[in-house]
């Protein structure tokens, strides 16, 4: 090169973050392997976060601060119980992924699941279900969770076999994608031939074809000046 001239620096490494969606399979797939209980570190991938307007971001961290004590006071009394996730999904009549949600915050408790949950743990109080059920879930996660090994490689093998999986996704079923809110995941294990345990994770979706967006059946077209 010419004396005195730089070379070009190269451009920085992609850091796109990955979708919220799968953040939320993964936080409840690590929570249902785990137990972990809720931190500051992953109190976003825990949270529950109310609808209710908030005043300021002080107000919002303080919502966030609940969800995440909330949570620390769910899983008390499941461990309190002796339940692990699956025992409990079974009391509750949801698969083991969800239940690990609930106690997230990264889903909502309905009314006819309360009584369930109630009789299962019976020390969890009256004010913590009514919250459950009254808060509308603001679901997402912290990239941060990424520093915890059971979740980065969850999302790895998603990743890494995700254009598999959409070619294979598009064979069977045409152009579209699989909900990730009309949706059952579970987590269970299998013995591999040496006698090994392995991890069985199980996506079950409804699939949503990509429409033709013909004009005569857009019912809320754009006006034009």
């Amino acid at each position: 090169r010419e004396s005195g001239s730089r070379l070009p620096r190269p451009p920085p490494p992609a850091t796109a973050l990955p979708p919220a969606r799968v953040f939320n399979m993964l936080a409840a797939v690590l929570a249902t392997a785990t137990g972990l209980l809720p931190t500051p570190l992953h109190r976003y991938a825990a949270n529950a976060r109310s609808s209710a307007p908030m005043a300021s971001s002080s107000d919002y961290d303080v919502r966030l601060d609940e969800v995440a004590e909330r949570s620390s006071r769910l899983i008390a009394a499941k461990e309190e119980a002796g339940l692990s996730f699956d025992e409990l999904a079974t009391k509750l009549g949801l698969t083991n992924t969800y239940t690990a949600q609930l106690f997230l915050g990264q889903a909502q408790l309905k009314a006819n699941t309360a009584p369930k949950l109630k009789k299962a743990l019976p020390s969890v109080s009256d004010d913590d279900v009514q919250a459950m059920m009254a808060h509308f879930p603001m679901r997402g996660f912290d990239e941060r969770i990424l520093q915890e090994p059971n979740v980065y490689r969850t999302y790895e093998a998603v990743t890494h076999y995700g254009e598999a999986i959409k070619r294979i996704i598009n064979e069977e079923c045409g152009d579209g994608i699989m909900s990730a809110i009309d949706f059952y995941c579970d987590v269970g294990t299998t013995t591999g031939k040496a006698g090994e345990k392995r991890v069985v994770i199980t996506f079950n979706g409804k699939f949503l074809p990509f429409i033709e967006q013909q004009a005569a059946d857009n019912t809320a077209s754009s006006p034009r000046d």
